[in-house]
Order: C-alpha cells, then sequence, then structure tokens
C-alpha cells in the first residue's frame, strides 16, 4: 500500500508560481512512476505530466512550457513546478503512483489562480 499526500497548493495571483509536493509512505518509491493530474470544476481529470523511475519526463503539451515535474527518491517526494499561472490553471491537482496495474491516489491540493 502507498499512500499520497499533496500540499502546496493555494491561492495565486496570475502570473504567479507554486510548487506542489506529493509526500509517499512505502519503501518501493523508486520503483514507481509518479505523475499529477488536475481536474478543474465542471472538467474531466486531465494528465499534467509524468515521471518514471528512470528520470525520464514526460509532459502533456500545453503543460510543458509552464510546469516542471521532478522527483526525489531519497525524500520519497514528486514535485510539479507551476510557473506563470493562468485563472485557467485553477483546479484541485491529484498525485498519482503507478506501477504494473497499479494506481493510488492522493486527496489532492487546491490551486486557484485569481486577481
Amino acid at each position: 500500500q502507498v499512500q499520497l499526500v499533496e500540499s502546496g497548493g493555494g491561492l495565486v495571483q496570475p502570473g504567479g508560481s507554486l510548487r506542489l509536493s506529493c509526500s509517499t509512505s512505502g519503501r518501493v518509491f523508486s520503483l514507481f512512476a509518479m505523475g499529477w493530474y488536475r481536474q478543474a470544476p465542471g472538467k474531466q481529470r486531465e494528465w499534467i505530466a509524468h515521471i518514471r523511475p528512470s528520470g525520464h519526463k514526460e509532459y502533456a503539451d500545453p503543460m510543458k512550457e509552464r510546469f516542471t515535474i521532478s522527483r526525489d527518491n531519497a525524500k520519497t517526494t514528486v514535485y510539479l513546478q507551476l510557473n506563470n499561472l493562468k485563472s485557467e490553471d485553477t483546479a484541485v491537482y491529484y498525485c498519482n503512483a503507478q506501477r504494473s496495474d497499479t494506481n493510488y491516489w492522493g486527496q489532492g491540493t487546491q490551486v486557484t489562480v485569481t486577481s
């Protein structure tokens, strides 16, 4: 069992930045591909990025220029740096851990971008 706890969300003005963190329990963090998703009100959950155990990163095209995913295996934590935030980035951001057919999700952290 892997537990994921997101943090770092909050209220930010357009153009601002946030760094989201996802701390995990369990001793097999380094074996999991870690990802970030988000869900805006009234919309489906959408994939943002993931980072494989090797460190290889992939991004959804709309996100790649402003968002950066990283992981620290020693701290069993994955991060998402959000830059130049826009109002349309307002959503609940979720962390995901995946290995084979196994998926774990965090409870989410709210990011609100407003002036």
